[in-house]
């Protein structure tokens, strides 16, 4: 039986819920929280910093948007077992009954269920903590109404999990500083940030600005709710799970406490999430800065930092956010770094894997929405010459795999004839007993690249000059 159901398997739904559900059902996302004291003063505005908070939370307009984005998301389950496509009927049944809980202090998340994801360091992985269904939509529901609130706070040279602002932008910050002398960097790395995260820190920054003691008890009880790993129940005092909705806005809450100290300082810096770099003119100003900066961090906010990844580099050495520096002709320029380039190479490895029992369509689309992200995220930098090695190599990978395909030989001769090759000449070919590899090359003609685009796999440098930000 899942936890979460289990909860409220007794309760029945009024009346008065019914009728809702029955005209909500007309559209694809029903109203899933509808009640009446809350519906009655739903046009109220009142203000954040009151002991209001809460109600404003579990506003049915609030409640639904919740719903709404969590469907969107999709993504599995948590601890119960509980699936999005199965999250509208459980809160239209329990919708009461959880709200309730909620108001008195009685609701109590379920722990996460722990998920490793590898990282590009061999060995190391990243520990996420998916919640269930139901907490990810209260979750969410706290995260739409706290961050306009937060975000008159944060620092406008914080770019991570903020609307209107991403990776680009942080990327676009780093440009100008250079192009203005400051070509020394602070390449700060924070060990294990989401899993080292003093709560009681953040309780207390978040306390400065919410005076609802109701949601800091909630958001308290969701950062111990603890975690499912292997089967076995572990506690949470420290750090908050990465993974739910809530962790991105307490991870900026929380280290715009740093933000904040850096510009009283007077330093220039550019944050993404818990990647920081801080901008110097002179290596000594760099050396001096990171110096200053660790006690705050590590005796004041109770960070720790990653002495051997955080270093003081020219921007030209420096790795940030898939991106490398250099500059042409005395502007801040970009490149894709080698370790992006690499990853990028692999993943197009598997996907042109010709022993991979997938169908063509499967694999082309793929292919497809592979290239058009990751030009699409790498479109500041200057890769032409890359991107058309790449292609080339890519192009040569497909042809391997429609070779391979065709086996027989009187297959391969139809096809060959199919391109356009004469009969004489098709027979030739499809008698050879060069390898897939070599083969792949002497099809670079018959098999060409308008052919290959024709069947869906995009040309990145193709794509790339149409999304290019010159």
């Amino acid at each position: 039986m899942k936890v979460t159901e289990s909860r409220y398997k007794n309760r029945q739904l009024h009346i008065e819920d019914y009728l809702q559900m029955v005209s909500a059902e007309q559209k694809e996302y029903a109203e899933v929280f509808d009640y009446s004291k809350i519906a009655e003063k739903s046009g109220v505005i009142t203000d954040y910093w009151t002991n209001n908070l809460l109600d404003l939370i579990l506003r049915k307009g609030n409640l639904n948007n919740a719903y709404k984005r969590v469907k969107k998301n999709k993504g599995k389950g948590g601890i119960d077992g509980m699936q999005v496509d199965e999250l509208l009927p459980f809160l239209r049944e329990n919708q009461d009954s959880l709200i309730q809980e909620i108001r008195e202090g009685k609701y109590k998340p379920n722990p996460v269920r722990r998920v490793e994801i590898p990282k590009e360091t061999k060995g190391e992985f990243r520990k996420l903590g998916v919640p269930t269904v139901v907490d990810r939509v209260i979750q969410q529901a706290i995260a739409q109404e706290l961050s306009p609130i937060y975000e008159e706070q944060f620092s406008e040279n914080s770019f991570g999990f903020r609307p209107k602002r991403g990776a680009h932008d942080a990327l676009r910050q780093c440009q100008k500083n250079v192009n203005d002398g400051y070509v020394y960097v602070v390449d700060m790395d924070l060990e294990k940030f989401f899993d080292t995260v003093c709560q009681n820190k953040l309780i207390e920054v978040l306390s400065r600005t919410i005076k609802d003691g109701r949601v800091i008890s909630l958001i308290h009880k969701y950062l111990n709710a603890g975690v499912i790993a292997n089967g076995m129940f572990e506690r949470t005092e420290v750090g908050m799970p990465q993974g739910g909705p809530l962790s991105p806005l307490l991870s900026n809450v929380m280290l715009n406490e740093l933000d904040k100290e850096l510009e009283n300082r007077g330093h220039r810096f550019v944050r993404y999430a818990d990647d920081c770099m801080i901008f110097c003119k002179s290596r000594k100003s760099a050396e001096r800065t990171l110096k200053n900066i660790i006690p705050f961090i590590e005796k004041k906010l109770f960070l720790k930092v990653n002495r051997k990844k955080t270093e003081v580099a020219h921007i030209s050495t420096v790795k940030y956010l898939g991106y490398s520096f250099y500059r042409h002709k005395g502007k801040c320029r970009f490149r894709v770094h080698p370790k992006s380039v690499a990853k990028m190479k692999n993943r197009i490895r598997e996907l042109t894997d010709r022993n991979k029992g997938i169908s063509n369509e499967v694999r082309e689309k793929k292919y497809q929405e592979y290239v058009r992200g990751w030009v699409e995220y790498f479109r500041l930098a200057d890769m032409k010459k890359l991107l058309q090695k790449t292609d080339e190599w890519a192009r040569r990978r497909i042809r391997a795999v429609y070779w391979k395909q065709w086996k027989k030989i009187k297959t391969k001769c139809r096809m060959l004839k199919a391109l356009g090759l004469e009969d004489w000449k098709a027979k030739e070919l499809a008698n050879s007993r060069k390898g897939y590899w070599r083969m792949a090359k002497v099809l670079n003609q018959i098999f060409s690249n308008k052919i290959i685009a024709k069947l869906g796999y995009t040309s990145m440098l193709d794509y790339y000059l149409v999304v290019y930000e010159y």
